[in-house]
């Protein structure tokens, strides 16, 4: 498998402060992680680029853009709610991670990769059309599916959310779509509190009680996702990849181990092999243990270009 891996130093402007669990230290322990361990060097590495007001604006309202840039402050920070802040370059970043979407859809269409996955921050999946909250600003997977249907015609998206909150903004964004599948899971009840039951027929809630491990939580997902993959038939596949779901995370109650994130990832390329002609591009959302984060996208990349899963420490 021929995997792109798109980033960008901007990503790192973006802060909330020095206790803020989302932080740019995120970024670089996945760098650090995937580099030791070879993972980073066998992919292809692009910087990304922002997205255009035009490709933002297939999700989210003018008038919301417009507010959001009025918030941007000169210096220091501004809170938009108890989570989520803004410094002066938090939507320099946002765009950024955004865009990186945005290519990565470019890059599966134009066969310049067969997936692609987009080290970025801040994170999306929370962002709903008119409300920028859990650290999410844009929508970024939203973003890039728009782009998708747009640009190339791309017909049924299958959007697959692991990370261990619930994609409200990604629902609140496409709910009712015929067009659009959305796979979430998460633990329950949390964060966000809102969309947590199925009331639309193209959403696949996939709620998981505290202390779930890998092999309940691979049955679950075999057992809702999968049907739904396969009725469905996507012709692009798109990763919502959130490793919070971790044993060790602060974040949150799942017991998910390493393995799970390449087991998972390694499901959604079955699907994308069968009806989207490899096409899946991923987007980092949430984890916040910086070690176990590295483990999991080292997990995930691995998967993405067609390596076995290994426990092994990368050598020092």
């Amino acid at each position: 498998m021929i995997t792109a891996y798109l980033t960008h130093p901007d990503c790192q402007l973006h802060h909330m402060g020095p206790e803020h669990p989302e932080s740019p230290l995120r970024l670089e322990a996945i760098r650090a992680r995937l580099s030791l361990a070879g993972v980073l060097q066998q992919t292809m590495q692009f910087d990304a680029k922002e997205a255009s007001q035009e490709a933002l604006a297939r999700v989210h309202p003018w008038r919301h853009l417009q507010a959001l840039d009025k918030c941007v402050p000169e210096e220091g920070i501004a809170t938009l709610d108890s989570d989520t802040m803004m410094n002066p370059d938090s939507l320099k970043a946002a765009r950024v991670a955004a865009g990186a979407v945005v290519k990565g859809v470019d890059q599966v269409f134009k066969r310049q990769a067969d997936n692609v996955f987009c080290a970025v921050r801040p994170p999306g999946h929370h962002a709903e059309a008119s409300d920028a909250m859990g650290f999410c600003f844009y929508n970024n997977v939203a973003v890039g599916a728009a782009h998708a249907r747009d640009k190339y015609g791309a017909k049924r998206i299958a959007i697959l959310d692991f990370d261990v909150h619930q994609c409200n903004g990604t629902i609140d964004i496409f709910k009712n779509d015929p067009n659009i599948l959305i796979c979430t899971s998460f633990q329950y009840p949390f964060y966000p509190w809102r969309y947590l039951r199925s009331e639309w027929q193209n959403v696949v809630n996939t709620p998981l009680e505290v202390g779930t491990d890998s092999a309940a939580f691979r049955r679950i997902i075999e057992r809702h996702w999968l049907p739904a993959l396969h009725a469905f038939k996507p012709d692009l596949v798109m990763l919502s990849a959130g490793f919070d779901a971790h044993k060790d995370d602060p974040m949150a109650d799942i017991c998910l181990e390493d393995e799970d994130f390449h087991w998972i990832t390694h499901m959604a390329m079955e699907i994308a092999t069968l009806y989207a002609d490899n096409r899946l591009v991923s987007v980092l959302e949430g984890g916040y243990n910086l070690e176990t984060l590295g483990r999991g996208v080292e997990a995930h990349l691995k998967a993405l270009l067609g390596l076995p899963y290994s426990s092994n420490p990368p050598a020092e």
